[in-house]
């Protein structure tokens, strides 16, 4: 499930100073750049477009590590996506990122193609034919085939691409803000709302939709109310892993310094608390902090960049398990209520997934299984039961009754806890 993140040109036509934060900060933003950097050494499965994205966004360059990653995009990602489309499986977040990726690099998307049934098409017509699928798919049922954090992304990449964005699939992304669709569970979607603010602010800014012109507008204000509204007195929108990408849609939409500032010094601070080390979380916020959003890609020119970022050598870290165990209790509630619950303990500082493994190995009744996503690996299958995104279904996580924010493999148990597994709606 992918759930699955401004130049001055851009903001030129905004009235007032839009968002900005004193000093330079350059230090943080190049550590945090090499962060990324050395992610592409160590990553597993599918290059990550949203981390090239972000390092193509960046103001600091390696030009060669950059283009070795842009090859293998080309190539691993490309036939990754070459094989979904040709099973007619919905990719249109995952497309309309690897669009992104490939116009941050200044490639030309006209040479890009797929072949499906001995058809073979561009880039953008494989994208513009998905968000078709989708739109359709919202008619019938209210709702997109993927979610509409996808949807806003092909709407972003279509347009930050140049294309006209066909006002029936803009119209159903407003109607979607005027209607609060964006839910996950119980909660409003941060994410979702940032990325639809991106993708309807570059559709105003191409001056495409004049139809509904109000409504685009309307829409716009209700996003940028949404965003601020779910600020936290911490300055944090919506929570630490959704900040990156709602102050990129404050900053697209031209929002004044006032609004900026908390956020702003919110990611700084848990940058070098080391909370976003996840190489996704990275790509997010690392735009934000340079002022910068994905619509940035839109007028985004290779020219001249700078080439001067080094990665130093580094000592490898032996980290040692450690001597104390910690008790865990697991709760697993499936979709029709019926709950079982499992005890483990575990070495002191041990990921969930970690966890959830030697759980799995005590042999007691409880299985797992997981899928890859570009933010690490999570729950498909408990206990013989799957969550399907297809059904609008996935395995919540909590801990003592909190919402977990981050991944299985991300998140640390350090102290005595209890998980609960739950297969949820959305």
């Amino acid at each position: 499930m992918l759930s699955l993140v401004i130049v001055t040109g851009l903001l030129a036509f905004v009235s007032g100073k839009p968002c900005d934060t004193e000093g330079s900060n350059r230090e943080l933003h190049l550590t945090l750049n090499k962060n990324l950097l050395r992610s592409l050494e160590t990553q597993e499965g599918l290059p990550n477009p949203s981390v090239h994205l972000a390092l193509r966004l960046s103001d600091n360059h390696n030009l060669a590590k950059e283009n070795e990653h842009l090859n293998k995009l080309k190539n691993d990602l490309h036939n990754d996506l070459q094989s979904s489309l040709s099973n007619s499986q919905s990719v249109v977040g995952l497309l309309a990122l690897y669009t992104l990726a490939l116009k941050s690099s200044c490639h030309d998307l006209n040479t890009v193609t797929f072949t499906v049934s001995e058809k073979s098409e561009k880039l953008l017509t494989h994208l513009k034919n998905q968000m078709e699928q989708e739109k359709e798919h919202i008619a019938f049922s209210h709702r997109p085939l993927t979610n509409y954090y996808q949807y806003s992304l092909g709407v972003l990449a279509l347009c930050a691409s140049g294309i006209r964005v066909n006002n029936h699939v803009s119209n159903k992304l407003i109607k979607a803000v005027e209607n609060e669709h964006f839910k996950h569970g119980d909660s409003e979607s941060t994410d979702t709302y940032a990325m639809a603010g991106m993708a309807l602010q570059c559709v105003k800014d191409s001056g495409s939709h004049v139809q509904n012109a109000a409504e685009l507008d309307t829409a716009l204000s209700k996003i940028k109310e949404k965003l601020l509204a779910a600020r936290r007195n911490d300055g944090h929108i919506g929570n630490e892993f959704s900040t990156g990408l709602a102050v990129q849609a404050l900053l697209a939409m031209g929002t004044h310094i006032a609004d900026c500032a908390a956020s702003m010094e919110a990611m700084r601070t848990g940058a070098r608390g080391n909370t976003y080390h996840n190489p996704m979380a990275v790509s997010q916020i690392l735009p934000a902090l340079q002022k910068k959003s994905y619509l940035s890609v839109k007028s985004k020119e290779c020219r001249n960049e700078d080439d001067t970022l080094v990665l130093e050598p580094v000592d490898p870290v032996v980290v040692l398990p450690s001597k104390t165990e910690v008790a865990v209790m697991v709760e697993v509630v499936t979709a029709s209520g019926a709950a079982a619950l499992y005890s483990v303990k575990v070495p002191k500082g041990s990921s969930l997934l970690q966890a959830l493994e030697l759980l799995s190995g005590k042999d007691v009744g409880f299985t797992f299984e997981k899928e890859s996503s570009l933010w690490g690996p999570f729950l498909s299958m408990v206990n013989g039961e799957q969550a399907r995104q297809s059904d609008r279904r996935y395995w919540h996580l909590s801990s003592d009754g909190t919402a977990l924010t981050e991944g299985i493999n991300d998140y640390k148990i350090e102290v005595a806890q209890k998980i609960i597994i739950q297969n949820s709606s959305y």
